[in-house]
């Protein structure tokens, strides 16, 4: 298997390379492939078997005011890489996320639920999602996922921490809830969605279980040590972005049991086994 990483630089794409450890890997960050420029990507893809998309605009904020930005590495990158896939004959797993979905629901959000997005970022998710799946239906794998953290970048758990360095207490939103996932666990499920040869479509890449910022905050000073009443409950109104965030972003996991594989652990399992809440 030649497996060519896109966004080979974030967090998500330096535990892809380790996941694929063991296989001839192409590596390629944003400034060695700019996904949105077509004859660039079909002369990357070519000689590949497998294509793992983790480039993507993330600052949900700021695709608010800059959504064409946004729209060309979210929806008109896969799209690109969806076609010289299909034209060399390799298969494509573009990551998606939780936010194509409204968060309005009260029940995990299943895999063929209409995409119904609330924010900016979250169209262009959609979109990507969209022209992969139209121009490759037979190759592409959507893999959705959310709440992402890992040893290679920003996230919630570093902020934790260092805020916990910082203050005595502070306060996290607890009226949004969701599925902490790991960087790692993702890039295994990936390669493992790979080896069993499941059939193409879309797919929830979440570990599982459920709970909202304010118990993952929790979570990561206890696992750190740290005493978690130190964190405290509050409401997101109490902290307006300029994007709404979905207030349920809770996926199922049906796919995966079709494909024969078991849904990802539990969300707290992983957070103990990824060592990333350590006290400094």
């Amino acid at each position: 298997m030649r497996v060519l990483i896109t966004g080979a630089s974030g967090m998500l794409g330096h535990d892809l390379q380790r996941a694929f450890g063991d296989r001839e890997v192409t590596a390629l960050g944003r400034a060695e492939l700019d996904v949105t420029d077509a004859a660039a990507v079909r002369d990357a893809v070519a000689g590949h078997d497998v294509v793992v998309n983790a480039a993507a605009y993330t600052k949900v904020d700021d695709a608010e005011a800059h959504e064409a930005e946004a729209y060309a590495i979210n929806a008109t990158g896969p799209a690109n890489l969806a076609e010289a896939a299909l034209e060399h004959g390799a298969k494509l797993v573009t990551v998606s996320t939780d936010y194509v979905f409204d968060g309005f629901a009260t029940e995990p959000y299943a895999e063929d639920r209409p995409r119904d997005p609330i924010n900016a970022y979250g169209r262009t998710k959609a979109a990507g999602e969209e022209l992969a799946l139209t121009a490759h239906p037979d190759g592409t794998y959507v893999v959705r996922t959310a709440w992402l953290y890992g040893e290679h970048g920003p996230n919630f758990a570093a902020t934790m921490l260092r805020i916990a360095a910082q203050r005595e207490n502070w306060t996290v939103v607890d009226d949004q809830v969701g599925q902490p996932t790991w960087t790692l666990d993702l890039a295994t499920r990936i390669r493992e969605m790979l080896d069993a040869d499941a059939p193409a479509g879309i797919y929830h890449g979440t570990n599982s279980g459920r709970t909202s910022w304010f118990g993952f905050a929790r979570a990561v000073l206890e696992e750190a040590g740290l005493d978690p009443e130190r964190i405290q409950p509050t409401t997101s109104a109490e902290f307006v972005r300029p994007a709404p965030r979905p207030a349920f972003s809770v996926l199922g996991h049906d796919a995966w049991q079709a494909a024969g594989l078991q849904p990802m652990r539990d969300w707290r399992a992983a957070l103990a086994a990824s060592g990333i809440a350590t006290a400094s």
